[in-house]
């Protein structure tokens, strides 16, 4: 008896099916969609430096805190935890970001 395999859709076909979400299609380097990807993604990683820094604030104060140094050393360090953070795969911020930015595009 032969088994039944169901076709896989194309990423096109995928992509047109899920309307704007175009996160895990590559795009072209300078196109709209890489651009409004990037913007999306930078603006993530300010909003998790923003969140990291609140979270640290208080963190090492006391008798043995460091002092200046340790304050910009961690500024270079939440940057680092937001960039990777996103490049892993971010919150979720960063594809809503990008659709209201294509969308708005569309509009205009």
């Amino acid at each position: 008896m032969a088994a039944f395999l169901a076709p896989t859709p194309s990423v096109a076909a995928t992509t047109a099916l899920s309307g704007l979400d175009t996160k895990h299609v590559a795009a072209a380097p300078g196109s709209k969609v890489a651009k409004a990807r990037a913007t999306a993604e930078d603006f993530e990683s300010m909003f998790l430096n923003s969140m990291f820094q609140q979270m640290f604030a208080n963190v090492g104060e006391g008798p043995f805190s460091g002092g200046q140094g340790a304050t910009i050393w961690r500024s270079f360090l939440t940057d680092e935890y937001a960039k990777s953070f996103v490049k892993a795969g971010g919150i979720g911020i960063a594809d809503e970001v990008q659709r209201a930015l294509l969308a708005h595009q569309e509009a205009a």
